[in-house]
């Protein structure tokens, strides 16, 4: 065990919540023996930023086979970049729907990441593809569907218009994830995140540059899915 992980093992109670492991700077042995801790509490792992290679070796160290894109057992979501453990709830019907939308498909990775933090927490969501404002009928074309999705959560990079156009055409709830894609001066998602800041769409949220999975913990307050916290011991 690392001796360094202390886990939140109340968050899915005190939030309704599991808690997302950072992948990224961690060893595979963390985060095998963070997996570990979580499969002995009975609860569902989520591990963010963690590329195949990564993924196979936790699992090589877990003594288990590695199922791609699969929502149970130990998988690896390669676009969304996440390992996950467990097996997924049902989607709830009662909290509606949430609909991923992305300027292109460089946006993907991103935008993946919130679909996968979504279906762990029993949320149906769907993803929409390249309708970013170079091409703007095809978000129109996309509207009435749109309408029926109970929150957006809309990742782009460039100059991050997205978002804004969507919050001024429907009135749900809007989420903007700035993206780390663009060239020269759209510096990293810099240009998108102070863009998207400074949105004149009103009630327009914005969450932090490639934050796919703070993007769907939004949405999952705006659902009310967090405030009513497993009674899971």
């Amino acid at each position: 065990m690392d001796p360094g992980a202390r886990l939140d093992f109340d968050r899915r109670r005190r939030l309704g919540m599991v808690e997302a492991v950072w992948g990224e700077h961690k060893s595979p042995g963390q985060i095998a023996a963070i997996i570990q801790q979580l499969g002995q509490a009975d609860e569902l792992a989520l591990v963010t930023r963690v590329d195949r290679a990564k993924a196979q070796a936790v699992a090589e160290l877990l003594g288990l086979s590695l199922e791609s894109g699969q929502p149970m057992g130990l998988g690896h979501h390669p676009e969304a970049r996440c390992l996950t453990m467990g097996t997924w709830p049902t989607a709830d019907p009662s909290l509606g729907r949430v609909t991923v939308l992305a300027g292109g498909s460089s946006d993907l990775a991103v935008a993946a990441e919130a679909l996968v933090a979504l279906q762990c927490h029993g949320v149906a969501c769907d993803l929409l593809l390249d309708v970013g404002v170079a091409g703007l009928h095809r978000l129109l074309d996309q509207l009435e569907d749109l309408r029926r999705a109970r929150v957006l959560i809309a990742c782009a990079g460039m100059e991050g218009a997205l978002p804004t156009v969507l919050a001024g055409l429907l009135p749900q709830p809007v989420i903007a994830v700035p993206v780390s894609v663009g060239y020269g001066v759209s510096a990293g998602g810099m240009a998108a995140l102070h863009g998207m800041l400074a949105s004149c769409a009103p009630g327009l949220t914005v969450v932090n540059i490639d934050n796919g999975y703070g993007a769907a913990m939004a949405a999952l307050r705006i659902l009310g899915g967090a405030g009513q916290p497993s009674t899971k011991e």
